[in-house]
């Protein structure tokens, strides 16, 4: 039955939700890696579609004040990738096949991550396979990456998330953006990284790709400073840390970690529990972290200060998107800041209870729960 990427685009137009749909075909990933390719999990596939889904602006808000921070983790991040994007890919999955083309509708997995196996079939990879998402959706023409490797549209800046559907229908594939559309390599993003995580132009070198007869690059980060400050074990980012872990310092901007040693860190503080003492009257190890991650499934704690608020930040104040008019700046007020482990003291046998560190500062605002 016809099918064309018109026909898509027009279908997602009906669903009621704020979307953008792009296609690539096949050819712009023949140089992906083996890992990341859409042919070693539908060998079939002609075309790669990618559906982006924008979050509100407003998600940051809380964090920006330092009062308010499930609504990055809920509406931003982890509901949003898992619960409402999905919903317009599964329609447009489902339209697809009503026409049908098999549709591979793509959990957005991080591909470096895929769990090891031993091959199914000689040939196969000995690797899960899941392809990046944001390469894709520069393939698919609807935007490009900026210098700190996330992905920027014309519309909406930085504020996407992303969802990719593999089919065996032969579609048009839609025109790429032309790098430096949006980036101007500003370097918002590396000076505003609470992490450090961002490199400076030419301390290493960048990641590097061509697509068709265009070439993409973008700064190498550092994902393990990355994953230390968004999941909250850097101390310039979450008084939830600071509260619960007083005087520990991670060093997280000089940190060498990797991700995955920086993920195994986040989450066992975040799932990890001990008896309740006089010091600590709760039992889990971080315990915000621990009520989020059960509520949600998912923490994220920075607010993606340098790579998405900077860089909007930037693209708005040059009207360089669509969505840059807005009342209220990104970043109304001076960034706050906390107290460096050196001014901190923990309770101890020696010191006894270190009451100040649970005193409200401001007696007529009451005292801590």
């Amino acid at each position: 039955m016809k099918l064309t990427t018109q026909m898509i685009k027009e279908f997602a137009a009906t669903l009621g939700r704020p979307c953008l749909v792009g296609v690539a075909n096949i050819e712009r990933f023949k140089d992906a890696p083996r890992q990341m390719h859409p042919s070693n999990i539908f060998p079939e596939c002609k075309s790669v579609i990618s559906v982006i889904a924008p979050f509100p602006r407003g998600t940051y808000r809380g964090i920006t004040e330092g009062t308010h921070w499930p609504n990055y983790t809920y509406y931003s991040y982890n509901r949003l990738n898992n619960l409402f994007r999905p919903r317009l890919t599964y329609a447009l999955s489902c339209f697809i096949e009503d026409h049908g083309w098999e549709a591979v509708p793509l959990y957005p997995a991080v591909p470096e991550r895929g769990g090891l196996h031993a091959p199914v079939l000689p040939g196969r990879p000995s690797r899960e396979i899941n392809i990046n998402v944001r390469i894709a959706a520069v393939a698919a023409g609807l935007g490009e990456m900026g210098w700190s490797k996330v992905f920027l549209t014309e519309k909406w800046g930085p504020r996407v998330r992303i969802g990719t559907i593999l089919t065996d229908a032969e579609l048009e594939p839609d025109p790429l953006m032309k790098p430096g559309t949006l980036c101007n390599r500003c370097m918002k993003c590396v000076r505003t990284c609470p992490g450090g995580a961002i490199p400076k132009a030419g301390e290493k070198p960048p990641v590097r790709i061509t697509i068709d007869d265009q070439v993409y690059e973008w700064g190498d980060v550092s994902m393990g400073r990355c994953t230390l400050t968004h999941h909250g074990l850097n101390r310039e980012v979450s008084p939830f840390l600071t509260k619960d872990f007083p005087t520990v310092d991670f060093k997280v901007r000089e940190s060498r970690v990797s991700e995955e040693l920086a993920y195994r860190m986040a989450y066992t503080l975040a799932t990890g529990t001990w008896v309740a003492s006089e010091e600590f009257p709760h039992g889990n190890i971080v315990d915000f972290y621990h009520q989020i991650l059960g509520h949600v499934g998912y923490f994220a704690i920075c607010g993606a200060q340098g790579c998405i608020r900077g860089c909007m930040d930037s693209l708005e104040k040059r009207h360089a998107i669509e969505q840059s008019h807005f009342a209220t700046p990104v970043a109304p007020r001076p960034q706050w800041t906390l107290p460096p482990a050196s001014q901190e003291c923990s309770a101890g046998i020696a010191e006894g209870r270190c009451a100040e560190l649970y005193r409200d500062p401001d007696p007529q605002a009451g005292k801590w729960a």
